[in-house]
């Protein structure tokens, strides 16, 4: 692959157009087609080594309507427009990215279309600033996306409410019932933020600390805090302390660049997180129940994690796609030393997945969203990469085997993969 040249210092995204070398699956019935033709999978990648919501790394991104061919080789023909203004770290809906993008001025609405990035909407910011890559979000229901994150001095905790269609400001404010703990002096930057409409409250994780980011773990209390928050008038309820675990996920960087929580078919908050032990970071998988506001007691769905514990994706019923780490091979962005399981949520097992009988190979690049649930399909699309291999493999939750897909080509590497609904 040739080597890119860039005319900005800041983090790029390339939106090129895919090449295939493979023909497309068999023709599908006109019906599926039309459905197949509204949605597609969005791919970033990294240019030369694995990345890691770097401002300075390369990134590439391309659109395609499948990933299950596994002769077809996604590569890049050079052919695209270069985008300095945004990031790469953004909420998602079906169809559309949400996110503050590099000016710190804004909030933006766009779409990937014909591998374009188009500009839908934008919203200059009013009282409340925020900057990129550090806030937490909520949807309160189609059209209304909560923001939340701490001011720039790590104090208090602001939020902002937008109406997605023309994304106006809703409303805006300080949660006033949250404070920065005696013996403490910041809060951590973002936070993690989950709606629960069964009984129409907030859930917003965080932690105390000694110091901002960068601070050994030591600096900051024992274990986070939940607040319980109303979101209409944005009051805390309840205010609770966990004893399950001493740090959860994300905390500064919200889930923009990787899936930390979801809610299962009962409407039970799952939430990833992790205690330190010898200075490593072992995960967990804890949960809160329906009409409880606190972690269940003893309760932990990934027992027997080697490591930290990257991602989480919900496939239906009591099943999750879990990607971590172990900790016996390596920590670092670089080393192939993270694995995927399939876990059940009642039973609390983890299984790692296999192919043809024998363990997915570890894969290199920990600070990544590699995998998608595609609900039409019943089936996970996620990503490997080491030193021989770099492709998408297939997880189909109703009979439970893994087959190939798509192959990348050399030089590039999985960052994110989002699946859009239209």
């Amino acid at each position: 692959m040739k080597k890119l040249s860039f005319i900005h210092s800041l983090m790029a995204v390339l939106l090129m157009t895919a090449s295939f070398t493979a023909c497309e699956d068999d023709e599908t019935s006109n019906e599926q087609t039309k459905e197949e033709s509204t949605a597609h999978y969005d791919l970033t990648c990294t240019v030369g080594k694995y990345g890691g919501m770097s401002k300075t790394e390369t990134h590439i991104t391309l659109s395609t309507a499948s990933l299950s061919n596994p002769d077809t080789l996604i590569s890049f023909d050079g052919n695209g427009v270069e985008i300095t203004d945004y990031t790469i770290e953004s909420i998602y809906d079906d169809e559309f990215m949400y996110q503050v993008p590099s000016s710190k001025d804004r909030f933006s609405k766009l779409k990937l279309k014909d591998n374009q990035l188009m500009v839908i909407q934008e919203q200059k910011f009013d009282k409340n600033t925020y900057a990129p890559r550090n806030y937490t979000h909520a949807w309160l229901n189609k059209n209304t996306l909560l923001i939340m994150s701490t001011d720039d001095a790590h104090t208090k905790v602001i939020w902002t409410k937008l109406n997605t269609t023309d994304m106006s400001i809703i409303a805006e404010g300080t949660v006033a019932g949250i404070q920065v703990a005696e013996g403490y002096n910041v809060l951590s930057t973002s936070g993690l933020l989950a709606y629960r409409k069964s009984d129409n409250k907030l859930f917003y994780f965080y932690n105390n600390k000694g110091v901002t980011s960068g601070s050994n773990k030591s600096t900051n209390e024992p274990f986070f805090r939940i607040a319980v928050i109303n979101p209409e008038s944005m009051e805390v309820e309840q205010e609770i302390i966990n004893k399950e675990a001493a740090q959860m996920q994300g905390s500064a960087y919200g889930e923009l660049l990787q899936d930390f929580i979801f809610f299962d078919k009962d409407d039970n908050l799952y939430l990833t997180a992790f205690n330190t032990v010898s200075k490593k970071n072992y995960g967990c998988l804890l949960r809160i129940k329906k009409g409880e506001y606190d972690f269940e007691a003893g309760y932990n769905a990934f027992p027997d994690t080697k490591g930290k514990i990257l991602t989480i994706q919900y496939l239906g019923g009591d099943k999750a796609l879990v990607y971590s780490g172990d900790n016996t091979v390596g920590t670092g962005i670089q080393d192939v030393a993270y694995y995927y399981s399939v876990v059940d949520l009642n039973a609390k097992t983890a299984t790692r997945l296999q192919y043809n009988g024998e363990d997915l190979p570890y894969s290199a690049g920990s600070f990544s969203q590699r995998s998608v649930y595609n609900a039409k399909e019943n089936k996970a699309y996620f990503g490997i990469s080491n030193d021989t291999e770099n492709r998408i493999y297939i997880y189909d939750v109703a009979t439970g085997s893994v087959t190939k897909g798509a192959q990348l080509a050399s030089g590039i590497y999985f960052d994110q993969i989002r699946f859009f609904e239209k």
